[in-house]
């Protein structure tokens, strides 16, 4: 399986990172863009994005509109942008592809491949409702995150599991990352 995913500026980088080690250890092949934004959130929370792009196949520059992504005709499965800022979102959802993220969204939205955008902020007013919404009708999944709390959590990276889990689970990718209801 090959997988676009684009960090932009939301807080919420270490939900990207959860993610790549995640598809590095299932053996998931990932393409990485990280927007400027999505740089500097993670030079805050993470101290930089070296160890993002460590965990990637391949790393794309936001800017790069010829890069091969950005073509419908480029074989990847699925995209997940993980944290999804409110701007990205809009963007999207109104055909605006002025970087390679919002471009290689768009092809996924076109070609009828598996788009996952992870909003991480909050609260939300009714503009990132209606653009959420229309993602939603127009296929993308929408997966905030919104860790859950029955699988009783003991720390920050059990709540960063259960969303990279959801995440698995959306690309159907079989995975033990949190405990799921009902199991013992």
């Amino acid at each position: 399986m090959k997988v676009v995913v684009a960090v932009t500026g939301a807080s919420g980088t270490i939900y990207a990172k959860g993610f790549l080690e995640a598809a590095k250890e299932h053996g998931i092949e990932t393409h990485l863009i990280i927007t400027d934004s999505g740089e500097m959130v993670a030079k805050h929370e993470l101290g930089g994005v070296h160890g993002l792009v460590k965990l990637a196949h391949s790393v794309y520059d936001h800017k790069d509109l010829l890069a091969g992504i950005a073509s419908g005709s480029h074989d990847v499965d699925a995209m997940v942008i993980v944290p999804c800022t409110m701007k990205s979102v809009s963007a999207i959802a109104h055909g605006f592809a002025d970087n390679l993220v919002t471009r290689a969204a768009d092809v996924q939205l076109k070609e009828g491949r598996s788009l996952i955008l992870v909003p991480r902020e909050t609260p939300v007013h009714a503009i990132h409702l209606e653009n959420m919404a229309k993602l939603a009708h127009m296929g993308a999944v929408i997966l905030p995150a919104m860790p859950g709390f029955y699988h009783d959590p003991k720390s920050v990276q059990d709540l960063v599991d259960f969303i990279t889990g959801k995440i698995l689970d959306q690309l159907g990718v079989k995975n033990k990352m949190y405990k799921r209801w009902g199991s013992d």
